[in-house]
């Protein structure tokens, strides 16, 4: 058995004797902002795909339901309560991750943090500081922690989530718009950096999706709902599996000469 192989001996064991055929079968995978949204259902989809998860986010009662959930559908599943903004936090999650299941082989970086579309000078003052932290900072705590992680088992897969917004100018608010821009710029320092030690980094942008945030704004805007659906050549807001299928195929081997990309998940917003 080789170095590489015997760490992730007992997650591979696990998922065979489960009937799990996926493509992350034997793989350690982190996903953070998973209480809600695009990273619940990617937690129910990297554990279809067979991967063993350590669902990161600030809500625990949320994290404990679905962490049940997965555990009582056969699947391995752990949480940690963590703020992303907090650089102590990652890496308690991700020592988690490493302490349970032997290593860490992938990462969704999926917390996100967006204010009331509003023009600039009509935001409240920490507007911008709060959305940065969560969309900036955490993006950079999380792959600083994960790939010291993966650094010491031969490399691993990030997957950042940024945004449509983080392509064009959106009809969202200009601090959300900045943050995502810096999310694709981190992904492809990262993805230059380490693609020599075998960790694979890249960016999902997704377009209109079904979420709490997004849900939220919609209630206080319903006319913006209209101008979304027109906005895209497929006239749809998204489900957040259809996003997640994207994030767990570029943390899979299936991916495996995809580094540095940003993949618009945006039923073809920015074709436009």
């Amino acid at each position: 058995m080789t170095a590489w192989f015997q760490p992730a001996y007992p997650l591979l064991l696990s998922a065979f004797m489960s009937g799990d055929i996926g493509v992350l079968i034997g793989k350690s995978a982190l996903i953070t902002g998973a209480s809600a949204g695009i990273g619940a259902a990617a937690a129910r989809v990297f554990c279809r795909e067979g991967a063993a998860v350590t669902l990161v986010a600030r809500r625990e009662a949320q994290l404990a339901a679905l962490t049940e959930e997965l555990r009582a559908a056969g699947h391995r599943a752990q949480y940690v309560v963590a703020d992303v903004a907090k650089s102590e936090d990652v890496a308690r999650a991700v020592a988690a991750a490493v302490d349970t299941y032997g290593r860490l082989d992938a990462a969704f970086n999926n917390a996100g943090y967006g204010v009331e579309p509003k023009p600039m000078h009509l935001l409240d003052e920490d507007a911008y500081d709060t959305t940065m932290d969560t969309n900036v900072r955490g993006v950079w705590n999380c792959m600083r922690h994960e790939i010291r992680a993966m650094l010491l088992t031969g490399g691993g897969a990030i997957v950042n989530n940024s945004s449509t917004a983080g392509l064009v100018a959106t009809p969202v608010s200009a601090p959300y718009i900045a943050s995502k821009h810096a999310v694709i710029g981190m992904t492809k320092a990262a993805a230059t950096e380490y693609a020599p030690h075998g960790i694979r980094v890249n960016a999902i942008a997704p377009g209109s999706t079904r979420s709490e945030m997004i849900d939220t704004w919609l209630k206080s805007n319903p006319e913006m709902e209209d101008v979304l659906l027109q906005a895209a050549p497929l006239p749809r807001i998204a489900d957040p599996a259809e996003i997640a299928e994207a994030a767990v195929w570029l943390c899979s081997d299936r991916a495996s000469f995809v580094v540095g990309t940003t993949l618009s998940v945006d039923g073809g917003w920015t074709t436009r």
